[in-house]
């Protein structure tokens, strides 16, 4: 397959062939589904914690006699039913924490990475560089191409001149190649990467990656 390579002045300067083996794979939503359930999963920390009656601070005794005061029966002042008593069936600290093989992780991003190109929501920069951050110029980048909503910019590795130029951008967000992942790609309208970004993508999740994992000594 082949694209259109932007400048940032948002001409058309090249056009380069990509790996039909990322960006052109059939969508599959329920591997999709299951990769954002545990991407969202894996993030929770789990630590919501509740106080049972038992764990409440208060006295044993029993408040006021059986009978004859016309009040009802009570025997504990830590009674769920009463105000700063103990949670019935209340959370506790616990591991939300989903597995998922390593090939349907692969499949799932390689699913989003393709719908984007399909509906034409990946624009590839031949390069993206400042000198010093400036919020300014990756505004005229963005405008430059088109980007009139939420934007995922892709770099090879971690650029803290582009990440400062866009940290103060609502709706741009900015990352190493190697950390993509799928709820990211859902979350933003437009993907926009760098060639040298798109080859580091195709060295760590094309065919020959694949073909490496298959076929690794046990």
């Amino acid at each position: 397959m082949r694209i259109s390579v932007y400048s940032p002045a948002g001409e058309v300067v090249d056009q380069i062939e990509i790996s039909d083996h990322i960006f052109s794979v059939p969508f599959n939503e329920g591997v999709v589904h299951q990769a954002m359930v545990q991407q969202q999963a894996n993030a929770r920390q789990g630590t919501a914690s509740t106080k049972t009656r038992g764990e409440v601070t208060g006295s044993g005794r029993k408040l006021y006699r059986q009978k004859h005061t016309g009040l009802s029966r009570a025997g504990s002042l830590r009674s769920p039913l009463r105000r700063k008593g103990g949670v019935v069936f209340g959370p506790k600290p616990r591991s939300y924490r989903q597995d998922m093989p390593k090939k349907m992780r692969q499949l799932a991003l390689r699913c989003v990475l393709s719908a984007k190109v399909k509906d034409e929501e990946l624009k590839v920069l031949a390069e993206l560089k400042f000198e010093e951050p400036k919020t300014k110029k990756m505004v005229e980048v963005l405008q430059a191409l088109g980007v009139d909503s939420s934007a995922l910019v892709i770099t090879p590795e971690s650029e803290e001149n582009i990440i400062k130029s866009a940290r103060n951008l609502p709706g741009i967000k900015t990352m190493p190649a190697n950390l993509l992942n799928v709820l990211d790609i859902l979350s933003y309208k437009m993907l926009l990467m760098t060639v040298s970004a798109v080859r580091k993508v195709e060295q760590l999740w094309g065919e020959k990656s694949t073909q490496e994992v298959k076929h690794a000594p046990v």
